[in-house]
């Protein structure tokens, strides 16, 4: 199976008229709680100025309810099941080709601004292809797979020294993201406020945006007509919540004038386990307030995009620049009891935002697009606006009329459960993670206004997406007819993403003992 298609843009010939590329992921950021997509509260003025001037998407489903598999999606233009990285112990096959490895291929200069550990530091693959890899978290920042030939001997020195401290340190930090007894452990009341505070869990946002701008702008170090991809991720609404003040008082002033309401605020905060499970019933009276303070996030961050967004436009960077937003998952904050994004398929976590704006016109300016598409496809658009998709890369490019969709308005999501956090769910929850089935897979397909969940192998759920976004009222009941179809659907993707998939490769340093065990019973490991 070819799955790398032709690497340089078609003609042979550089093109310096190629825009330059950036995809920003808002890493779980609701597309309900953004003011653009018809959220009453103004939580997004700077994203809805560009939404204006960009081809705004309705209805787009994330692959995956989690980072890694998420990301990875994006990366390759596969579903779960096919790139078999749904764990935080895989890694990306070496045989599948990522994004920016295609665009480096087609002389394009790749670099990373990554917030998320899960993505710039834990040994997944998703590094692949980056000639410069800045993490704003952890426990060093690094650069890795960025050339120091024209540096002198000090400082190449001084990156020598960098890059072995980092290996070490990121072994540290594989071992925490792998390990069942190593992640129990980075829950405890001792460890929580070191990794989200001395270790910078959730990165820094308006630093990552303004090196990315600097880049754009400058060009510093990028050989002269040679387009920029740059991919940045941000965490600015993942939990824990630390909002701007003036973003508080504005959003959530409940959190500054009720000593309880603040106090709640910050038993969650260092609760990590509560951000994992279901919602508790003394939770209940207080989950306006983490729906004000994620608001007050969403703002947050919105602000500092729209920075980013004044130096692009005041440089001209912006106009030659193929910007995509979009958001690699969202996040249950009570609904159907939960909280967070361990284990749902729930458009709480899977209907994500998506907005493009391309100053070559393929995705015309005040353009909505209402019929539903995977998120896998940013890999397909951004091989397209680069000039080096294969003919049937650019078919499934979002640029593509409804009329010529080759997925047919059809598309899917998976959540196979997470094995370290659901370890430590069985152990703390028994009964709650059987009662809500965390346990068990599940899988979505929408296609049409209709949407089908399945979990294991015996449970399914209905929704009509026009009338019910919230997904409220279970139908399959009393649409047997339209459950068939939809598990028709639901049985060709499986049995076409089993013909594919590759073995789970999984990432050096593995040596988890309840992990290998746990990865045996599921028939993984012999």
């Amino acid at each position: 199976m070819n799955l790398s298609g032709p690497t340089f843009p078609r003609g042979g010939i550089f093109a310096s008229r190629r825009p330059d590329i950036v995809l920003i992921v808002l890493d779980t950021q609701r597309r309900d709680r953004l003011s653009c997509y018809g959220y009453s509260r103004p939580t997004s003025p700077h994203l809805d100025e560009l939404a204006a001037e960009s081809t705004l998407f309705h209805r787009v489903f994330t692959a995956a309810h989690w980072t890694i598999p998420s990301h990875a999606s994006m990366f390759t233009g596969l579903y779960p099941s096919e790139h078999a990285t749904n764990q935080s112990y895989a890694a990306l096959p070496a045989g599948i080709p990522t994004l920016a490895e295609r665009l480096r291929a087609g002389r394009y200069m790749t670099a990373a601004f990554c917030n998320n550990p899960l993505v710039g530091v834990v040994n997944n693959g998703l590094q692949r292809g980056f000639e410069s890899f800045l993490n704003y978290s952890g426990l060093l920042t690094s650069r890795p797979n960025q050339a120091g030939a024209r540096a002198g001997s000090i400082s190449r020195y001084r990156q020598w020294f960098k890059g072995r401290l980092a290996a070490v340190l990121n072994r540290i930090q594989n071992l925490f993201a792998r390990s069942e007894l190593m992640l129990e452990f980075a829950f405890t009341p001792l460890m929580v406020p070191i990794w989200q505070t001395a270790l910078s869990f959730k990165g820094n946002t308006p630093k990552s945006l303004s090196d990315t701008a600097r880049l754009l702008i400058e060009r510093r170090g990028v050989e002269p007509n040679q387009p920029i991809f740059a991919f940045i991720n941000l965490m600015g609404v993942h939990m824990p919540y630390h909002p701007d003040r003036r973003m508080l008082e504005r959003f959530a002033p409940d959190v500054i004038r009720d000593r309880e309401a603040a106090r709640y605020v910050r038993r969650f905060n260092g609760d990590v386990f509560g951000w994992l499970a279901p919602f508790a019933g003394a939770d209940e009276r207080y989950r306006h307030v983490l729906s004000d303070v994620y608001d007050a996030e969403v703002a947050t961050q919105d602000a500092h995009l729209g920075v980013f967004l004044r130096r692009m436009r005041e440089s001209g960077a912006l106009d030659r620049t193929l910007l995509l937003i979009c958001a690699d998952h969202g996040d249950h904050l009570g609904e159907k009891g939960i909280v967070g994004h361990a284990m749902s398929v729930y458009n709480e976590l899977i209907h994500v935002p998506l907005i493009v704006r391309d100053p070559n016109g393929d995705f015309p300016r005040g353009t909505e697009v209402d019929h539903p598409v995977s998120l896998r496809r940013v890999f397909h658009t951004l091989l397209s606006a680069a000039g080096i998709a294969s003919g049937a890369e650019c078919d499934r490019s979002l640029a593509q009329s409804p009329a010529a969709d080759p997925d047919g308005g059809t598309v899917f999501s998976e959540a196979e459960p997470p094995q370290n956090v659901l370890g430590i769910m069985l152990r703390r929850q028994p009964d709650r993670v059987r009662a809500y089935r965390f346990d068990q897979p599940r899988r979505a397909v929408i296609s049409g206004s209709y949407k089908l969940i399945q979990t294991g192998e015996d449970q399914v759920e209905l929704y009509d997406l026009d009338t019910d976004p919230g997904e409220t009222v279970d139908l399959a009941a009393m649409l047997p007819e339209r459950v068939e179809e939809l598990q028709a659907h639901l049985s060709t993707f499986v049995r076409r993403a089993s013909a594919v998939a590759p073995l789970i490769q999984h990432a050096e340093g593995v040596d988890d003992p309840i992990l290998r065990r746990r990865l045996s019973d599921l028939g993984y490991l012999e």
